[in-house]
């Protein structure tokens, strides 16, 4: 009996140690679509996220506590996401990588400023999310009006005198993008000859090839996700419709490839120059590859979103989000994605769009690395 009273003492004693210990860690969060119709992207985030921790951890931890990561899933709803971020205020969570749709980021920021969170978006592109003077926002991707206009600049110089007709999908980050690339492409001095809308989620669009055919389009710009792009594309070839598919930077998975299987090939879409290639995430990026991960799309964004935030609670010594969102701020840090410099809103200064183009084989290029 007593050797059992012992045991059990030994356990406890074990257990309150590991409570204590678990009490001196630092969580964290990243939150995105880990379901839905765009998990392929909440899986990037969540890759990048893991792999930081993961890092950051075996590295000592951070000011003397390791690091625990929160994964929550917001399935890109509005509803959904605020209320995630209210969850991780309540838990006094001090920093979030994320959200991926902006229609998620913009009212989860708002619930992250009052539950003192500070936000960084590894995705998020429309110009509201850093526009409203909040203090906790920032992201380590460019704009909606930074790829709209690059993607104007294409069509204007590679389809000067065609037909050019702009959809958009009504959300946050769809309309905003075609919005900002049609004002993009008036500015230049180049109409669009169709403008038109359909629902996130709609998989039927034979009504929209039948007009795009009819007015004869050579090519069509889509304000979307990658989901309804690929059933456009494929839409489209069924009706032999040779139209060139053009979008933003939700194309950057390759899923995309997995819905139109070799009918993708000739597609276009703007994203950041690809970190994967740069000489800052080789290290990173054969970690990755080790554990048979392909760190595409948003996954070098979250771990780097990671990394200013760590840097930056390195050097203010603490991790109140304030005074960590001030650090971050005032400083530049070096990334897996390279060197990062934040202005007065939270928006990255130094991030330039270029145009990729899928091929047959479920791969993508840059096709203008230079922005020509």
């Amino acid at each position: 009996m007593k050797s059992l009273k012992l045991i059990g003492l030994a356990l406890s004693a074990s257990f309150a140690l590991s409570t204590a210990a678990l009490a001196q860690d630092t969580t964290i969060a990243v939150a995105g679509p880990m379901t839905g119709g765009e998990s392929a992207f909440g899986r990037q985030m969540k890759n990048g996220a893991e792999m930081a921790v993961e890092d950051l951890n075996a590295a000592g931890g951070l000011l003397g506590k390791k690091l625990s990561l929160n994964v929550e899933d917001d399935a890109c709803d509005p509803k959904q996401a605020r209320s995630v971020a209210e969850k991780i205020g309540s838990a006094k969570i001090p920093f979030v990588a994320g959200h991926y749709c902006s229609s998620s980021s913009i009212p989860a920021s708002e619930a992250y400023a009052d539950g003192n969170v500070l936000q960084i978006t590894p995705a998020s592109t429309n110009p509201l999310f850093t526009e409203r003077k909040l203090w906790n926002v920032a992201r380590v991707c460019g704009r909606d009006d930074q790829q709209g206009l690059v993607a104007a600049e294409y069509i204007a110089k590679n389809y000067k005198g065609k037909n050019v007709a702009i959809l958009n999908d009504k959300t946050t980050y769809g309309k905003g993008l075609a919005d900002e690339t049609k004002k993009a492409l008036n500015a230049a001095g180049f109409t669009e000859k169709m403008f038109e809308s359909y629902n996130k989620g709609d998989k039927d669009f034979n009504a929209i090839v039948s007009r795009l055919k009819r007015e004869n389009i050579d090519l069509v710009y889509v304000g979307g996700y990658h989901q309804e792009s690929g059933l456009i594309l494929r839409q489209m070839r069924d009706q032999g419709l040779q139209t060139v598919l053009m979008a933003g930077d939700a194309l950057a998975d390759k899923e995309f490839a997995s819905i139109t299987g070799p009918a993708g090939a000739g597609t276009l879409f703007t994203f950041g120059p690809d970190p994967r290639n740069k000489p800052t995430a080789k290290a990173i990026v054969e970690k990755f590859k080790a554990k048979n991960i392909d760190p595409e799309g948003y996954t070098l964004y979250t771990y780097a979103a990671m990394q200013v935030w760590s840097e930056a609670v390195k050097k203010a010594g603490t991790t109140d989000p304030k005074k960590v969102m001030d650090t971050i701020k005032a400083g530049s840090w070096d990334t897996v994605i390279g060197k990062l410099e934040f202005d007065a809103k939270g928006d990255i200064k130094q991030l330039d769009y270029v145009v990729y183009k899928w091929d047959d084989k479920g791969g993508y290029t840059e096709i203008n690395p230079k922005g020509s």
